[in-house]
C-alpha cells in the first residue's frame, strides 16, 4: 500500500511538471526540445501508471489469497468449536467452565506508547490477531479436556487383572528356570503366554503407552503405564498395533503374537512392574476384577 502511494505521488507530480512546461513553452510556438521534452513526460506518464496499474494487480490478487487463508481459518474454529460442544457432553463437564460458544476472556492494563500515537494495523490484519487469538485458547481448553477424560477413563479400569491373550497357555513360569539358549540357570521376571503367529495381545488394563518399539531382548516391544506405579511390557510381537502416547483400554489389542528377539516359538511375554521393580505375573493374571 506504501508502494501504490508513492507511485501516486510520483504521477501526480509528474502531471504538475508537465502542465508547468505546456504553460511556459506554449504549445503554439513551441521549440523542437520543448515539444520532445513534453513527449518524453508524457511517456514516463504511462509508465508510472502501468507500474500503479501492476501494483494494484499484485495488491488485489494478495487480498484474494488472504480472503481464502481467512476462510480456512473459520472453517477450522467452527470445527475445533464443535468438537469442543461434543467433548462437554460427552464427559458431563460444567459448561460454564469449557463454553466454546463465548469469546475468550481477556484483559489487562493499557500501556501508554512512547511514539506519540500507537500506529493502527489495518483492519483485516486486526481479525486474524483475533482469529489467532481465539483459535489458541480453544486448543488449549481442548488440551485440558483430553487430559481429564484420559485420567477418567484410565482411573475407572486401570486395576490389572486377566490374561494378555484371548487364545493359548501358560508357556513359562516366572522365577527361576533353564534359560532355553544357554542351558544355565537364569531368572525369568515375567511369564510366557504361547499361542498362534497373529493372536491378538491385548492390553490387561487401561492406561497409556510408554513404549513401542525394538528393545534388545524383548524384540517387537509394547510398554503401557497404568498409573500408581503400575507397568505392563508385552514382548516378542510380530507387530504392535499402538504408537507412543496411545491411550488403550481394559482388553485392547496392543500388538500381535510373533516370535521377535529372544525368542524360540510363538509367544508373548508378559511382565508386571510396579514402582520399576518385576512383579510375580501370577498375582495380577488370577485375581477378581475389582467390585
Amino acid at each position: 500500500m506504501q508502494a501504490i502511494g508513492v507511485l501516486v505521488l510520483l504521477v501526480i507530480t509528474t502531471v504538475i511538471v508537465t502542465s508547468y512546461c505546456v504553460s511556459s513553452f506554449g504549445l503554439g510556438g513551441a521549440s523542437d526540445s520543448s515539444i520532445s521534452l513534453v513527449g518524453n513526460w508524457q511517456e514516463e506518464i504511462q509508465v508510472q501508471k502501468n507500474k500503479v496499474a501492476d501494483a494494484q494487480r499484485e495488491v488485489d490478487e494478495r487480498m484474494q489469497a488472504l480472503t481464502v487463508k481467512v476462510a480456512e481459518v473459520e472453517a477450522r474454529m467452527i470445527r475445533l468449536d464443535a468438537l469442543g460442544e461434543h467433548l462437554t457432553q460427552v464427559a458431563k463437564l460444567n459448561k460454564g467452565e469449557f463454553d466454546f460458544s463465548q469469546n475468550p476472556a481477556v484483559g489487562g492494563p493499557e500501556e501508554l506508547s512512547e511514539l506519540g500515537e500507537v500506529y493502527q494495523k489495518p483492519e483485516f490484519a486486526n481479525v486474524l490477531d483475533a482469529m489467532s487469538a481465539t483459535l489458541e485458547e480453544r486448543e488449549q481448553q481442548l488440551d485440558i479436556l483430553e487430559s481429564m477424560l484420559v485420567n477418567r477413563n484410565i482411573k475407572g479400569s486401570s486395576y490389572l487383572t486377566g490374561r494378555p491373550i484371548k487364545k493359548g497357555w501358560l508357556s513359562s513360569h516366572y522365577g527361576h528356570r533353564t534359560d532355553p539358549f544357554t542351558g544355565k540357570l537364569a531368572w525369568h521376571k515375567g511369564v510366557d503366554f504361547a499361542g498362534k503367529e497373529d493372536s491378538p495381545i491385548i492390553s490387561v488394563a487401561a492406561g497409556v503407552v510408554t513404549w513401542s518399539g525394538e528393545r534388545y531382548g524383548y524384540g517387537n516391544l509394547v510398554e503401557v503405564s497404568h498409573g500408581d506405579g503400575y507397568v505392563t511390557r508385552y514382548g516378542h510381537n510380530k507387530e504392535n498395533m499402538v504408537e507412543v502416547g496411545d491411550v488403550v483400554k481394559k482388553g485392547q489389542q496392543v500388538a500381535k503374537m510373533g516370535t521377535t528377539g529372544r525368542s524360540t516359538g510363538h509367544h508373548v511375554h508378559f511382565e508386571v512392574l510396579l514402582n520399576g521393580k518385576a512383579m510375580n505375573p501370577k498375582n495380577y493374571i488370577y485375581r477378581r476384577e475389582k467390585g
